[in-house]
């Protein structure tokens, strides 16, 4: 039977730190200064479907009603090549899906169908903004409160913080790029959270296990040991997610193009943090396997299992 060659994760936890806080620190600034730009789903305004009898040129679309006096329009497929979503912020006026369809038709000379119209108020855009914030809290809030219970309070914090640390970056990568954030987005962002989660509970396991099967070992050397069993465990699954998600990117249509984005930065960040920056943490808080082993039982008690 091979030995595993334990590979040394925490002595490089100093640097990690310090590439963990830069990142972070450069997603605030980001988020503060240049802010996120927000999709129509939160801004509020007008979602237009129309079919083309064959398929359609975005360039040349979005190019029309541009000149037609239509500021900054999101022209994508919607489905088919034939079928074109325009989505244009700002308060819904009345009139504008007439208006927008006359400038399309004025200038092919294929008949065009208007397909669906959606207004978005800015009243609605405002409480799915706050309903997604509080979304995001409220998962943050259930995490903490289930790892401080399937372990200890210590690990609750320390996912909390990694969960944290992974959407702050996700967000400031949104921001520093300059992508649109939307509905599907923030559906990503969950799913990170929850994605982030599993790996960080999956690195949380093996370190409890070993802090009450390694006894003579320093919390440094258990913590070295639970990361490299888990390793292979954790970049196969990372990286098969990751080939998807680029399938997605690939193939998906422009219309997620954001959210399978969201969702690999995500997971390259959730891989790392859960090796780096969960782990981290607990050295931290300066975890120790007292806080783990089950108490000593006295003469003539009972003990019934481990805490």
């Amino acid at each position: 039977m091979t030995t595993l060659r334990v590979i040394d994760f925490m002595g490089q936890r100093r640097l990690a730190a310090i590439f963990s806080i830069l990142l972070v620190l450069g997603s605030l600034v980001s988020l503060s200064v240049k802010g996120i730009v927000l999709g129509l789903d939160f801004t509020g305004g007008t979602q237009i479907e129309v079919g083309y009898p064959q398929p359609a040129d975005l360039s040349v679309v979005r190019a029309q009603l541009t000149d037609s006096g239509f500021e900054n329009p999101t022209v994508i497929y919607f489905g088919s090549e034939s079928d074109v979503l325009i989505r244009l912020q700002g308060e819904p006026a009345a009139g504008l899906s007439d208006q927008v369809f006359a400038a399309l038709q004025n200038n092919t000379d294929s008949e065009i169908e208007m397909r669906r119209v959606d207004y978005v108020g800015p009243q609605v855009g405002d409480e799915l903004r706050e309903d997604g914030g509080l979304g995001m809290l409220a998962a943050l809030a259930v995490v903490m409160l289930y790892v401080a219970i399937r372990f200890q309070c210590k690990f609750s914090i320390g996912a909390v913080l990694a969960l944290a640390h992974d959407v702050i970056i996700t967000l400031g990568f949104f921001s520093i790029i300059g992508l649109e954030f939307d509905l599907t987005v923030l559906a990503a962002v969950l799913a990170v959270i929850g994605y982030s989660l599993n790996d960080t509970i999956v690195v949380f396991d093996r370190i409890r296990e070993n802090f009450r099967l390694l006894r003579t070992a320093e919390p440094k050397e258990v913590i070295n040991e639970s990361l490299t069993q888990s390793l292979q465990r954790t970049l196969l699954t990372s990286l098969t997610t990751i080939f998807v998600l680029v399938a997605l990117f690939v193939f998906g249509g422009e219309l997620i193009h954001n959210f399978a984005i969201a969702l690999i930065v995500g997971v390259v960040i959730g891989t790392y943090s859960s090796i780096y920056v969960a782990s981290n943490l607990l050295m931290a808080l300066r975890m120790t396997r007292e806080n783990l082993l089950p108490p000593e039982v006295k003469e003539g008690e009972e003990f019934d299992g481990l805490p």
